[in-house]
């Protein structure tokens, strides 16, 4: 399986988590899954509401962002497959509260982000076990 992004999406996440450094930031990926591949087809920032003093290691939205976010997608003919946040000064790997907040039909696109600049992205899934997450492969084109 593969997950497939536009060079496009990859700056505008890029930017959208630059943006928010030195706090954790990041938002949906809306999409389609077409032979086990998922293309993402957009992006939508959301505001990171964990409290303010945690943000810097720490990313939540609310179960309203979800709803509405999935009432969007279904109205674009699109499907919710995902979302993306950063690791400030962190690797781009899941964290262990990473795993404990993650659901195993959606994709992770986590962007390690230095000094205010984006370094590395890499996507995940989470096991249906939720034991661990297993890396994917990200296509940029």
């Amino acid at each position: 399986m593969a997950v497939i992004l536009s060079k496009a999406l990859q700056l505008r996440i890029f930017e959208n988590l630059e943006n928010t450094y030195p706090n954790e930031g990041g938002g949906f990926l809306l999409g389609g899954v077409n032979g086990g591949d998922v293309r993402i087809s957009d992006t939508i920032q959301i505001e990171n509401v964990f409290t303010e003093e945690e943000q810097y290691h720490r990313y939540a939205m609310t179960p309203q962002d979800w709803m509405r976010l999935e009432d969007e997608a279904d109205a674009r003919g699109l499907t919710l497959v995902g979302y993306y946040h950063s690791h400030p000064d962190s690797p781009a790997i899941p964290s262990i509260y990473d795993r404990d907040h993650a659901l195993p039909n959606f994709v992770y696109i986590i962007t390690s982000v230095e000094h205010c600049k984006a370094v590395d992205m890499r996507v995940w899934r989470l096991r249906p076990d939720r034991s661990q997450f297993d890396a994917e492969t990200l296509t940029i084109e």
